[in-house]
């Protein structure tokens, strides 16, 4: 298979099925904690990076000569070796996954591209959308998470906070905290009133604990992970 990847058991989505909808590494970040390595190519252009019809021929394929393992999945999941929002055609395969399965749909993407009217309509066939948000000030939001030049982190929030407005299935926000970087607890108060705003419907924190795209980047104690959980409130939960 060269687009499907998986089951693996996930933390935040049990049994999931993975899929790639670009190249290894075509991304708009280049995050310092990424497990995958440096990004090869980072841009923000929307294309058909792999073929629709190409990755449906490929799960079809799978779901034929996996009935048993099939019925034991949480989830097909859209996310792979880079940020799936970057393929133009996210909405063609959305529907096409819906015509041919039952099984729910997850989005795992960084965001970047929310606040572009065309990709939130694309995911509103997902069950379930999973964004990222590290930062709420874009110094530290450029040092962490290295986005393409341009890309600004308030528009990135306005996406997100038009995204929940529009979107039906469930949001669960993701939060990647790194030890001396954006894991202040000033910081993280601001943060908690943009997630207010957006309103997603769980937080999930998270800090690296795999093998990193840069040396020496540290995971928040266990102790300060949960002390943020407080300050976050009920929604929140360590993972």
């Amino acid at each position: 298979m060269k687009y499907i990847y998986g089951p693996v058991k996930s933390r935040r989505l049990g049994l999931s099925l993975g899929m790639t909808l670009t190249p290894y590494k075509v991304c708009s970040f280049d995050c310092i904690y990424c497990q995958l390595g440096k990004t090869t190519e980072k841009t923000i252009q929307r294309k058909v990076y792999i073929k629709i019809e190409e990755i449906i021929e490929e799960l079809k394929l799978w779901l034929a000569n996996n009935v048993e393992v099939a019925k034991n999945l949480n989830y097909i999941t859209l996310s792979g070796s880079g940020e799936p929002t970057l393929n133009i055609g996210i909405g063609e395969l959305l529907l096409e996954i819906k015509r041919i399965s039952s099984l729910p749909v997850a989005v795992i993407t960084n965001s970047s591209l929310l606040v572009e009217a065309t990709v939130r309509e694309a995911l509103l066939l997902a069950d379930l959308i999973l964004p990222s948000l590290d930062a709420v000030n874009q110094k530290i939001f450029e040092r962490i998470d290295r986005p393409l030049e341009g890309i600004n982190l308030e528009e990135i929030i306005e996406g997100l906070v038009k995204l929940r407005k529009e979107f039906r299935g469930k949001l669960w926000l993701e939060v990647m905290l790194v030890k001396g970087i954006n894991d202040d607890l000033r910081q993280i108060k601001k943060l908690k009133a943009v997630i207010e705003k957006i309103n997603p419907d769980k937080i999930q924190l998270n800090s690296p604990v795999r093998t990193t795209s840069e040396p020496n980047i540290l995971a928040v104690t266990k102790a300060k992970l949960e002390k943020i959980k407080e300050i976050l409130g009920d929604k929140c939960e360590v993972i």
